[in-house]
């Protein structure tokens, strides 16, 4: 067994190196994974923004909908 040759004080020290470099990969990994998903299902669509201005009684121009997406966007 490797761990009864290795000193007590090494075999922690790789597990504490090995748990850090984990949780490192794991939290880019998720992010990562996040950040594509909101990249191709954003929250909100144009057509949705259309729809509700729709419903509120209002004739949404085109204008309208590009600076409500893009005061959406810039808040991320």
């Amino acid at each position: 067994m490797i761990l009864a040759t290795m000193e007590v004080g090494a075999a922690i020290g790789i597990a504490v190196a090995c748990l850090i470099v984990g949780l490192a990969a794991g939290f880019f990994g998720a992010r990562a994974l996040f950040k594509k998903q909101l990249r191709d299902n954003p929250p909100i669509t144009e057509k949705q923004i259309r729809v509700m201005l729709t419903q509120m009684g209002r004739k949404p121009s085109e204008k309208q909908v590009r600076e409500i997406m893009k005061s959406m966007n810039s808040g991320r």
